[in-house]
């Protein structure tokens, strides 16, 4: 199903900072603002400037767009609320005639004004409605933001996530969400995460309950959102689940499928005397590396085999 919000949760959400101004048409603040599914490719784009031809569902006027409304006429400004898209934002502090109130009043669109510049509001917009339209999904997990990676720690309950993103935050690195991130895809390669605001800035430790780690070590210990960039899953590793021998050279890294994005994903097995936090910090700088084009295992594997020609 289509993800939704309506004119007066995008207006009350965005009023402040886009000093947003209801004009008219307020009856009709109840109407949705909708994603467009795969199966409605046809229908218009969501947000852009004003466009009679291919109407936008949200139509953004500025300076230049008024002043061809009016070169054009009352049947041009008509059509304009006859289209039946969901919301008029006026924006460069242009004011606005009586002829157009009246229009919006009758017709029930939301008419609003803002003193922000055209294109600072489409702008806003499009990050707005890019956060709160697009597809997300919860993992169960820990998403920490490590060495600049965000990384989110996997693992069966009570294999020790918890105990280890708290070992991390006391060396420096950040927390973002515990237990419940939510992930959304903003863009064809980048999924943000995110903490419930219930949630944030919290950390539930077996033993310690509920702490508060922004209060417990200051302002730089938690983010609010982070893109995700790796996950490290922790794995038991005893007689009942021994661990794979052929990765003791090679990395166990795989990739996991996060709404249609594919993420890195390394296996870390978990077993008595194992330092995690310092595991954890090895597997981001060496997915760095990776991604700067060095390869450890590939240049050991290379020296072996030059040393072993004849």
């Amino acid at each position: 199903m289509p993800k939704k919000l309506t004119v007066k949760e995008l207006f009350n959400e965005l009023q402040e900072p886009l000093s947003l101004h209801w004009l008219a048409g307020e009856q009709g603040a109840g109407r949705s603002i909708e994603k467009e599914s795969p199966e409605e490719e046809h229908r218009p784009n969501i947000l852009g400037l004003l466009n009679l031809i291919s109407p936008n569902r949200i139509q953004v006027i500025g300076h230049d767009e008024i002043a061809g409304l009016t070169r054009l006429g009352p049947s041009f400004q008509q059509e304009l609320f006859q289209q039946h898209c969901q919301l008029i934002i006026v924006a460069d502090g242009v004011e606005v005639s009586s002829e157009i109130v009246n229009l919006a009043t009758d017709s029930s669109t939301p008419l609003v004004t803002s003193p922000v510049r055209c294109r600072k509001v489409i702008n806003a917009l499009g990050q707005y409605l890019t956060s709160r339209l697009s597809d997300s999904v919860v993992i169960h997990g820990v998403l920490m933001e490590v060495l600049g990676v965000g990384i989110l720690i996997t693992g069966e309950s009570s294999i020790g996530k918890s105990e280890l993103a708290l070992e991390l935050i006391s060396r420096g690195h950040s927390l973002v969400a515990d237990d419940a991130p939510e992930f959304r895809r903003i863009a064809h390669n980048t999924i943000e995460g995110s903490c419930p605001a219930l949630l944030r800035d919290f950390l539930e430790v077996r033993g310690l309950g509920i702490i508060n780690i922004r209060r417990m070590y200051g302002h730089t210990s938690t983010r609010h959102k982070k893109i995700l960039r790796f996950i490290a899953r922790l794995e038991l590793m005893d007689d009942t689940h021994p661990f794979d021998e052929d990765t003791r050279l090679h990395h166990a890294e795989r990739t996991r499928n996060v709404l249609g994005v594919e993420i890195s994903e390394l296996t870390i097995p978990v077993a008595p005397g194992r330092n995690l936090a310092v595991l954890v910090e090895v597997s981001v700088r060496n997915y760095l590396l990776r991604k700067s084009g060095y390869d450890s295992a590939l240049e050991f594997n290379t020296l072996q085999r030059q040393m072993m020609e004849p």
